[in-house]
């Protein structure tokens, strides 16, 4: 389905890597061509909900970290190597959906048959060894280190109470194949909420663990996470020891629920006054390179909320911004080098009947084939409680599966 796939210039490839939940409503789904676009920097005079609301049909797309007009206080100054559009959603020409020993095929004007057949005939390519390659960062080590302990001290005056803040990474010149990247990043970290996503000459490779909202009839869902600890492969015993030791770290409990406050907040601006509630606290699940604590937040809708009303409460995402919300995006534009555009942003799809499951976009590749640009960002929160050199190994191991496929 990829490798078939990833010949359109518009295309959208999401797998869960057969990771088993309650929450998952498809194993793989596949978006190809455009028979329509919503690209708010050419449809200046079409808005989002309006593309919408006049579509019956199945959308995928993105969302950037910068979506919304609450963006506008922030960023102004920064780097930006992706060029992503603000935000991008298309209705597909071809849509493939896979579970288990079931292939759905919806295709307009074309018989599905040929497609199957296209799909069946397609050569399936093994991950080839990538380049390897030198990144270079916005920050120094001890640039990094000096901007956490002037957050910190945001937080110990009281500006905010926690701060999500990240770093770019980023090499020039770069000539590689997008599909035997992805192959290549997800054999080594399957996720839930992995992505190939193409958008002409912008490609996101994407091995995201984390899901930003879902909504099935009048139910929604948030799962944020907040909390790290690094897989030990030598030594079991050590590897047991981090996943308990990541449950009872207060600092990483303090991130999370702070975290989830804000989701309840922000939730409950949406939906019907008593309906918000926290499914689960603390939640630690296994991954290929880390442990993650997840809490899943749920809540039922008030009447007549659109897509625009839920994103516009929600976005962007808790877990990639801190609290109070509107103050760390703030900071977050003051200090940090590099905008991050896709990065902590959403990719996903809305349904014929409305209902739409959106990830957070993070351990994430950019790859921009006319610039030769490949970059990546990587983040954690920063408390009260938070040591710099301790928020910059968590950086780090969150990294390691993006550095391994470049190291040969």
């Amino acid at each position: 389905m990829l490798n078939w796939a990833s010949r359109f210039n518009i295309c959208c490839f999401m797998d869960n890597h057969h990771y088993q939940s309650n929450h998952h409503s498809f194993e793989c789904l596949l978006a190809v061509g455009a028979k329509s676009i919503f690209n708010p920097c050419e449809n200046e005079n079409v808005s989002f909900d309006s593309f919408c609301q006049a579509t019956e049909d199945w959308i995928f797309g993105h969302f950037n970290y910068e979506f919304g007009s609450v963006m506008e206080v922030s960023e102004s100054g920064a780097t930006r190597h992706s060029t992503f559009p603000v935000s991008f959603l298309f209705v597909p020409e071809i849509i493939v959906i896979l579970n288990g020993n079931e292939l759905k095929i919806g295709v307009a004007g074309e018989d599905h048959f040929s497609i199957l057949e296209q799909l069946s005939s397609g050569i399936t390519k093994a991950p080839v060894t990538l380049p390897s390659i030198h990144f270079k960062s916005v920050f120094s080590q001890s640039e990094y280190l000096d901007t956490v302990e002037q957050l910190i001290r945001h937080i110990n005056r009281g500006d905010c109470y926690e701060i999500n803040f990240c770093q770019e990474f980023y090499a020039d010149n770069v000539l590689l194949d997008p599909y035997n990247l992805y192959l290549t990043l997800t054999a080594i970290s399957p996720n839930p909420f992995s992505a190939f996503y193409r958008v002409y000459d912008d490609y996101l490779v994407c091995a995201s663990p984390e899901r930003f909202l879902q909504k099935k009839g009048s139910s929604v869902i948030s799962q944020p996470i907040k909390g790290t600890s690094p897989r030990n492969f030598t030594n079991g015993l050590d590897d047991d020891f981090n996943c308990t030791a990541l449950f009872a770290s207060e600092k990483d409990r303090i991130e999370n629920v702070m975290v989830v406050d804000l989701v309840r907040n922000d939730l409950s601006k949406i939906c019907e006054p008593g309906s918000v509630k926290v499914d689960e606290l603390f939640g630690i699940y296994t991954f290929p390179q880390v442990y993650q604590m997840i809490s899943t937040i749920s809540g039922i809708l008030k009447p007549g909320m659109l897509i625009n009303d839920i994103l516009a409460a929600t976005f962007p995402m808790g877990s990639m911004t801190g609290a109070p919300k509107l103050k760390v995006m703030e900071l977050i534009g003051i200090y940090e080098k590099s905008r991050r555009g896709i990065y902590s942003g959403s990719v996903g799809y809305i349904t014929p009947q409305k209902d739409f499951d959106f990830n957070v976009v993070i351990r994430s590749i950019l790859y921009n084939s006319l610039n030769q640009i490949l970059s990546y960002q990587v983040g954690g929160g920063i408390t009260t409680n938070s040591l710099p050199e301790m928020e910059y190994e968590e950086c780090m191991s969150k990294a390691v599966a993006i550095k391994k496929i470049f190291s040969n």
